[in-house]
C-alpha cells in the first residue's frame, strides 16, 4: 500500500468513528463561515496542525467560492508549506526549484492571473508571500478550474498540481481536518437493535470512495440555511438537494428528490454495516419517502448523520436510529441505501 492509499485509509477508519465537533455542538455559521470565532467544522487534526489565523484564512477565502469546502484549501496550504511555517526557499521569500513562491506556492505569471481583487487584509500591490492575498488567489483559482459550486473538487485539485498522487493526498488530508479525531470519539461497536442496519462496528466500514468525499463536502456545509427546493452551497439546501450536491462533488448522479434518491438505491439489507456517505432515509414507507440524510458515523453511541432537517434550521449533524421501521420524531427509518 503506498503513502496516499495509507493516508487515506487512516482518514477512512476517522470518519467512521466521528464527527464534526464544531457541528455537534450547535455552532453557527454564516455565508462568510466564519460564525462566533470558532473553527467551524474542524477536527482536532485540523486545529492542531493549522496556526488560528490560517485556519480562519481558509475558511474565509472558501467562502467566496460558494461550494469549495474550506478543507481543500487547508489541505493544500499544510501540502505546499506547512501553512507558512515551512522554512524551505521560495515559502518567505525567494523561489523554490520550480519557480514557485509564497505560502500556496504560485508560480508569478499564475498568481497574477488571480490576485485581484485585493482581499480585506491583504498586500496592495498583492504579494504572493502574503498569506491573505496568496490563500485568497488559491481560491479563486480552485473555483475557476472547478471548485465553483462544487462541480469537480478533484479537478480543481489537479489543475493546481498536475499529480495524481497530490490529489489524492490532497483530498484525504481535506477529509481528515473536516472530522473530529477518532481517539475522541466513542470506541466503535457501540450495540444497536437487533436486526438493525449496524453502524460501523469493530471491523470497521471504510465505504466508497465517493461516500467519503460526498461526506467531507456535506459536512462543508454546516450552518447552510435550510431551503425548499435549495441546492446551492452556502445559500441553501434542502435534504434531498443537500445530498445531491455531495454526491456530485464525488461523481455520482443522484436523481433530485428523496423519493428517487431512495429508489435509485441499492437498498442495503438488514444487518448491513453502515458506512459514511450511505443515505437514511425516512417517511411513511418505501412508497412515501419524505427525507434523506448522509451517515458519517457514530459518536456517543449513537448514529449520527448530516442533513437539512426543515424549513427554519440549518445543515447540522444529529442522531437518529439505525433501525428500520423505528420512529424518528413523527416519521419511520424506511431504509438505506449506498450509491455508487
Amino acid at each position: 500500500m503506498g503513502a496516499a492509499a495509507l493516508i487515506l485509509a487512516a482518514v477512512l477508519m476517522a470518519v467512521a468513528t466521528g464527527v464534526v465537533s464544531a457541528a455537534l455542538s450547535g455552532s453557527g455559521s454564516g455565508a462568510d463561515g466564519t460564525g462566533d470565532g470558532q473553527a467551524i467544522g474542524a477536527s482536532a487534526a485540523a486545529t492542531s496542525a493549522i496556526p488560528a489565523e490560517m485556519l480562519s484564512l481558509y475558511q474565509a477565502a472558501a467562502a467566496t467560492c460558494p461550494g469549495l469546502p474550506w478543507t481543500i484549501l487547508a489541505a493544500i496550504g499544510t501540502v505546499e508549506s506547512g501553512n507558512g511555517t515551512s522554512s524551505l526557499p521560495g515559502v518567505d521569500s525567494g523561489a523554490n526549484g520550480a519557480g514557485a513562491e509564497g505560502p500556496m506556492q504560485f508560480e508569478p505569471a499564475t498568481f497574477a492571473a488571480y490576485d485581484q481583487p485585493v482581499p480585506a487584509g491583504g498586500a496592495d500591490p498583492p504579494n504572493p508571500y502574503d498569506a491573505t492575498d496568496a490563500v485568497y488567489a488559491a481560491a479563486r483559482m480552485l473555483c475557476a478550474d472547478g471548485g465553483a459550486g462544487g462541480a469537480d473538487i478533484s479537478a480543481a485539485v489537479l489543475a493546481y498540481n498536475h499529480s495524481a498522487s497530490y490529489v489524492t493526498k490532497v483530498l484525504a488530508l481535506a477529509q481528515s481536518y473536516g472530522q473530529v479525531d477518532p481517539a475522541t470519539a466513542t470506541a466503535p461497536g457501540s450495540p444497536v437493535p437487533a436486526g438493525a442496519v449496524s453502524p460501523a462496528g469493530a471491523a470497521g466500514a471504510a465505504g466508497s470512495e465517493a461516500g467519503q468525499v460526498a461526506v467531507a463536502w456535506a459536512l462543508g456545509q454546516v450552518g447552510t440555511p435550510y431551503v425548499w427546493g435549495g441546492e446551492t452551497p452556502g445559500v441553501g439546501f434542502d435534504c434531498s438537494g443537500l445530498t445531491q450536491a455531495a454526491y456530485r462533488v464525488a461523481g455520482v448522479t443522484l436523481p433530485r428528490v428523496a423519493q428517487d434518491q431512495f429508489d435509485a438505491g441499492p437498498e442495503l439489507g438488514s444487518g448491513t454495516i453502515l458506512a459514511p456517505g450511505d443515505l437514511v432515509f425516512f417517511g411513511g414507507g418505501p412508497n412515501s419517502v419524505s427525507h434523506v440524510g448522509l451517515y458519517v458515523g457514530v459518536r456517543d453511541g449513537k448514529a449520527m448523520m448530516v442533513d437539512a432537517p426543515h424549513s427554519g434550521a440549518e445543515v447540522r449533524v444529529e442522531a437518529f436510529p439505525p433501525t428500520l421501521g423505528v420512529s424518528w420524531g413523527s416519521e419511520l427509518v424506511v431504509g438505506f441505501t449506498r450509491p455508487g
